[in-house]
């Protein structure tokens, strides 16, 4: 089989659904593209350059989602959608934040995309600074936020044994720990609840600096 970058990218993208991260290796990657290890390792020297561009196509795919729907001048619904179509484009993947947490970009795709918000937030009287800072906080969060809810969630809609609300609660004492007993229903189910609410304090944080 002829195989150039692209084909063995969208591979690993397809065998990290199957296996996740931790199984991703490319000699296995080289036997489901039924060819030789060395074939493979000519194109990436590492799995962390495969992973490098696995992450860029991740992100240049979600890139759009990255957008306001809607032709709208608020800054807040631009970084709301910056954020929620990044944690979108995340979870797209099995260990989708994994594979984007501190891989460097081959292309420039998801990086017109960020300027342009950027240049947006600029427009609308944020600083260089100012615009840097957030974005870079929301996207820390997201990144941060998907890998903790891809742990619980590994595969969509069924929970890791791990956690176990029942055998976490069964573990805390009611007397010593009713914080903590009643905050498991809060951090592991309803996600997206949960970072919608995480994403407003943010952009509400970002509001009281631009003031």
């Amino acid at each position: 089989m002829k195989v150039n970058q692209e084909i063995i990218v969208e591979a690993g993208l397809k065998l990290l659904n199957e296996v996740g991260l931790e199984q991703l290796t490319l000699r296995r990657l080289a036997k489901d593209l039924k060819i030789q290890a060395p074939t493979l390792y000519w194109h990436f020297k590492s799995k962390e350059e495969l992973i490098d561009a696995m992450a860029t196509l991740v992100l240049a795919r979600g890139a759009s989602a990255l957008l306001p729907s809607k032709s709208v001048s608020d800054w807040r619904s631009w970084v709301n959608a910056f954020g929620m179509g990044l944690r979108q484009t995340l979870l797209k993947y099995r260990d989708g934040a994994r594979v984007v947490a501190g891989s460097r970009l081959t292309d420039t795709v998801y990086m017109e995309t960020a300027e342009r918000i950027g240049r947006h937030l600029l427009q609308t009287g944020f600083s260089v600074r100012q615009a840097v800072v957030l974005l870079s906080t929301v996207y820390t969060f997201t990144v941060s936020f998907v890998i903790e809810e891809q742990a619980v969630f590994p595969v969509e809609g069924k929970r890791s044994p791990a956690y176990d609300l029942q055998k976490r609660n069964a573990k805390l004492d009611a007397t010593k720990f009713p914080i903590l007993r009643q905050s498991g229903a809060i951090l592991f189910n309803r996600f997206e609840q949960r970072y919608k609410d995480s994403l407003a304090l943010i952009s509400g944080g970002a509001s009281f600096r631009k003031m």
